[in-house]
């Protein structure tokens, strides 16, 4: 079985991509881990995108592209099949990832896609917030200090907001997130591949709709 994970930043994806990989024992590829084990083992693509960022630049999409395409013709995915997570960011590189399939001749099976309200995601992703003291981290909802004001830790009171965790900043975010993970959708859509999962539930009904979606899959 063969997925795609989709969802904006603070939806839960994660969390859900590690259940199901944990539940349905498939491979999880994240980018993340692809760009760390291709320079670890210095493949070709790996090496070229350690020049890139040795230099602070962005890895272009076409050196991100031989990466994925390495991870995904290894044996472990012809066993198991995968979870990518994280990739394709663009449409560009979700056509790459079409004509990667293509050439190694493997189906893509469904695309989990977790919606969240994207006002909701503001509140989730911009309540977190520091003791200036002892580094503590909260959260105005979901962990709150004990006593209003004063850090459960060290006692301080002083506590700060990170510049990307404020309000405005986890907006524009968003915002480049929908826009670049739309067309996406839709073209996934287009494929009769997507299964929209309902985020803004408990962790485990989120996951109880995942494990249904894939059953419908298989």
């Amino acid at each position: 079985m063969n997925l795609l994970i989709m969802g904006l930043p603070g939806a839960g994806k994660g969390t859900q991509a590690a259940k199901i990989v944990e539940e349905f024992g498939v491979a999880h590829i994240s980018t993340g881990d692809m760009f760390r084990a291709a320079m670890a083992n210095q493949t070709e693509m790996g090496r070229l995108a350690k020049l890139f960022i040795d230099k602070g630049e962005l890895v272009p999409d076409e050196v991100t592209n031989g990466i994925v395409k390495e991870r995904l013709a290894e044996s472990d995915i012809a066993e198991k099949g995968f979870l990518l997570d994280g990739y394709p960011r663009t449409i560009e590189q979700a056509h790459a990832l079409d004509e990667t399939l293509k050439a190694l001749d493997i189906k893509l099976d469904g695309v989990i896609n977790i919606e969240v309200n994207p006002e909701s995601l503001v509140e989730r992703l911009s309540g977190r917030f520091i003791c200036r003291s002892c580094g503590s981290t909260y959260h105005k909802v979901f962990n709150p200090t004990k006593v209003e004001g004063t850090c459960d830790v060290c006692g301080g009171h002083e506590f700060f907001q990170r510049e990307d965790d404020k309000p405005e900043t986890v907006k524009r975010r968003l915002d480049v997130n929908i826009a670049q993970g739309e067309p996406i959708i839709a073209h996934y859509r287009e494929l009769g591949l997507v299964s929209d999962i309902q985020g803004n539930q408990d962790i485990d009904d989120v996951f109880a709709d995942v494990k249904k979606a894939i059953a419908a899959i298989k």
